[in-house]
Order: C-alpha cells, then structure tokens, then sequence
C-alpha cells in the first residue's frame, strides 16, 4: 500500500509539472472583453497552430493598472479590450511594444494607433433600440431624444462608468457640442431616475419586454438578442442620420502585445490569425461585430458600414479627450 501510496504521490507531482510546463507555453491575454466574444476565436487559433491561450478577464482599466504595477514581472503576453481608448492609454503609459507593419497593414489607420503598439480587430456602433410596441417612439432618431422629457422613467441606459457609454458621450463631445452634450447627461439623468443597467443586453431585455420604450446600446447586442428571440418586438434605430446629425459613434475592439513578453512570436502569430479574412470572418458571423480588416464584410444581418453616417471623430480622441468626459460625468453626478 505504501509503494502505490508514493507512486500515487509521484504520479500527481508529475502531472502538476507538466501542467506547469503546459501553462508557461501558453500565449497569457489580459483581457477586458466577455469571455463569450473572444473564446470561439481563441479556439480557432489553438485548433489551427497547436498555441494555448489563457485568458484572464477583468476590467480594461483594472488589467492596465495591473500590467503598469507588473511592471517586467507581468505574466501577460497581450492585452485585449473593447475600448480603443483603453488601448491608447497603454501605449500613452508605455506598456506595448509595436506589432510590424506587414501584420496590421490591412487594418485602416484609424483602427490602430500610429506606432503600431496596438490594432482594431471589430468594431461597433452605438445605437438606438426601440419597442415597436410604443407610440410614443416614432420619430425618435437621434441619441439625445433620450433626454426629452416624454421619456422620463422610460430610457435604458448603462451606468455611466461603462467603457461603451464613456467613450460615446467622448464622441459626442467632439461631434456635437460640448454643453448640448451636458444638457443630454442631465436629462439622461432625469430620465433614468438612477435606474441604470450594468449590461447592454438587459437594456435590450428591458425594453423588449416593454418596462422601457427605448435604449442605448452597442448595436450587436441587438443582433444576439433576436437570435434568441426573434419575435422580439424591437427595432434598431441608426441615431443622427439627417443633414444636421454627427453621425454614429463608432469605437473599436483590439490587442496589443505587452512590452515584457518574452512570447513575442507567438503573439504575433496570433495577432496574425485575428486579422486574417478567417480570423475577422468570425468576429463578424459569430458576434455581429463589424471586422476592422478591409474588404472583409460585415454580417448580412446589420447594416452594411457604407449605408450610414458615421461620426467623424479619430479613435485617438477616445484616449485624448477620455478625462474631459469623466470629470463632467462625475460633476453631474451621472449614476
């Protein structure tokens, strides 16, 4: 009993080694995105090179400050997000090393930063949802009819400190007007009488289900909820499309590989599928995201990109003037 007692022992020994060796070879992503909007990719690649990739999720903002702290004793070999402006703040910080050229080449300028320290691989749009249900939602289309007081204790929105409703009033800052933009936070604020959602796919639940007659939100969330329940009564609105409007706020989701990786090559080879056409393909079938990659198209789903205006707004602004919007956001007391 003693002799397979140890061999037991043994045996378990060996097995936490190899598990070790198997976890120092894996590729580490800090990543701020869901889980849910990364895995099927991230299995794809595995499937295809024979990498491993762990991820480690939490908060963009969260994973920055750990991977400053970290400093070269960070186990992070990328980080990811779903904010270019999170994105921008860590090369600002010095926390990237540049990707070549040759690889994000074919993801247009303005969806990656100008060193190359980080790449867009989706992007997405903010929009409006409606309850078809509602009369009182006809003519909504623009993303400050939110503030109108016919909607009070009828508006979904996310609480103010999510990444998507941050840099979307940064774009609004700096496509509107500064103190229109102020007025809509107050009445954004009225309205939701400090009844926030902390997911956009319980601000589309909420007003599927008629407790509210309109949301904000990114627009795939939308998309997803139709796939479960495609009789859901709920349209998507294109905010800001007339003559007079900025357009649609866009922001863009992407990677960066850490300074201190010692895996450089391996990153690359994964920075490598995420913005190949197969790669960009499932960020567009399986999310509903629209692909960074030029030439590769959207799903036939939601509107093609060319068929509506997009605010004119550079994603380095979504770093640049990020502090502007948080020191109003906070001086309203936004919930």
């Amino acid at each position: 009993m003693k002799f397979f007692s140890r061999l037991s022992v043994v045996l378990l020994l060996l097995i936490q080694s190899m598990a070790a060796v198997a976890a120092n070879d894996a590729l580490v992503i800090y990543s701020g995105r869901s889980d849910k909007f990364v895995k099927p990719v991230i299995k794809t690649f595995t499937e295809k090179t024979g990498i491993k990739v762990i991820l480690h999720s939490a908060k963009s903002t969260a994973l920055l400050n750990k991977l400053r702290v970290e400093g070269d004793r960070t186990e992070a070999d990328l980080f990811l997000s779903n904010d270019a402006g999170s994105l921008q703040a860590g090369t600002e910080q010095n926390l990237f090393q540049p990707i070549p050229d040759e690889l994000v080449s074919v993801i247009d300028q303005n969806l990656r930063a100008k060193d190359n320290t980080w790449v867009g691989l989706s992007a997405r749009a903010r929009v409006l949802v409606v309850n078809t249900n509602k009369k009182n939602v006809q003519d909504v289309d623009s993303v400050f009819d939110l503030a109108d007081p016919r909607f009070k204790g009828r508006i979904a929105v996310t609480h103010s400190g999510n990444g998507s409703f941050i840099a979307g009033a940064t774009v609004y800052m700096r496509a509107a007007d500064k103190y229109r933009v102020q007025r809509w936070l107050k009445g954004l604020k009225e309205n939701s009488g400090g009844k926030v959602f902390n997911k956009h796919s319980k601000v589309v639940k909420a007003v599927a289900s008629g407790k509210k007659d309109v949301g904000l939100i990114n627009h795939y969330y939308f998309y997803r909820h139709l796939v479960k329940y495609p009789n859901a009564p709920i349209r998507l609105v294109l905010p800001d499309q007339d003559d007079k409007g900025m357009g649609i706020a866009w922001n863009v989701a992407g990677i960066a590989v850490s300074k201190h990786s010692k895996k450089r090559a391996q990153a690359e080879k994964l920075i490598a599928f995420l913005v190949s056409e197969q790669g960009q393909k499932m960020f567009a079938e399986t999310n509903r995201e629209y692909p960074a990659r030029t030439g590769v198209p959207a799903h036939s789903d939601i509107p093609p990109l060319n068929s509506y205006k997009t605010a004119n707004v550079p994603m380095i602004d979504l770093f640049k003037y990020r502090s502007d919007t948080i020191e109003l956001i906070e001086k309203l007391g936004m919930p």
